[in-house]
């Protein structure tokens, strides 16, 4: 899951300063953790520890506040109501990495990922961008080759993934919804190489970069078992001690 955290933390400064090239410096004293790792935390606390996933989200959104939530997201979490408002954005599909670390078979990983994304995002789009991601890190942490991977994604989910991020890094454009942030976010991880390649490719095709990101580290930290040891430190410590607790509690747990 700190592969996810990373990607929000080192995008974060390029999501409305798209820098379309992957010769960027990393890690950078302006980044920082956005509503993509609070979320991403939240859904982790919830499901190793059985807790009520709408509570567990609002508890912890009122707790970070002003983190770049979305419009509809924000006003649901000062709501006392768990009503779901039909959202295909990608909000469902940033915060599933969790879903697919902790799931024991794939079909526990799909139905962890519609789980997470349907007490807001109920619209089809969006409960197939948080289920796919989940699908794709269960995937990836089973030792599935990319072109499985993608087959699966593909044959399943019905996400066109016959791109390549050379091809569509001139003319993409910021999409916040599921399906036209999250196959660019799966094809970043298939054309990269290692974890950080995949992160610049995610950031260098512009657009949503932290949660574009966020999705392409989450399935490329379980396809290469791990991140480099700088780029965790640097984003733990980014982190705030609730946070940091979270996540090493996660890691603790699936050890």
């Amino acid at each position: 899951m700190i592969g996810a955290i990373a990607g929000d933390i080192i995008g974060s400064r390029f999501e409305w300063k798209n820098y379309k090239s992957k010769d960027f410096t990393l890690l950078n004293k302006d980044c920082k953790f956005t509503d993509d790792t609070v979320m991403t935390v939240a859904v982790a606390d919830a499901i190793m520890n059985r807790k009520d996933l709408a509570t567990t989200l609002k508890f912890y959104g009122r707790r970070y506040p002003n983190r770049g939530y979305g419009g509809l997201f924000n006003r649901w979490i000062y709501t006392d109501c768990a009503e779901t408002y039909n959202s295909f954005g990608n909000g469902s599909a940033m915060r599933a990495s969790a879903a697919g670390f902790y799931a024991k078979t794939l079909r526990e990983a799909i139905n962890l990922g519609h789980k997470t994304a349907e007490i807001t995002h109920s619209h089809p789009e969006g409960l197939k961008g948080a289920e796919s991601v989940a699908a794709a890190i269960f995937l990836a942490k089973s030792g599935k080759s990319r072109s499985e991977i993608q087959e699966f994604i593909t044959v399943l989910f019905g996400y066109d993934l016959n791109f390549t991020c050379d091809t569509i890094r001139e003319n993409y454009s910021f999409d916040e919804t599921c399906q036209g942030s999250v196959p660019q976010a799966i094809v970043a991880f298939l054309d990269s190489t290692d974890y950080e390649d995949a992160i610049r490719n995610a950031i260098s095709i512009g657009g949503d970069s932290d949660t574009i990101a966020t999705i392409t580290g989450g399935i490329a930290t379980a396809f290469y078992g791990g991140i480099p040891d700088e780029i965790r430190n640097f984003s733990i410590n980014k982190l705030s001690p609730e946070l940091r607790r979270v996540v090493l509690e996660f890691e603790k747990r699936l050890s």
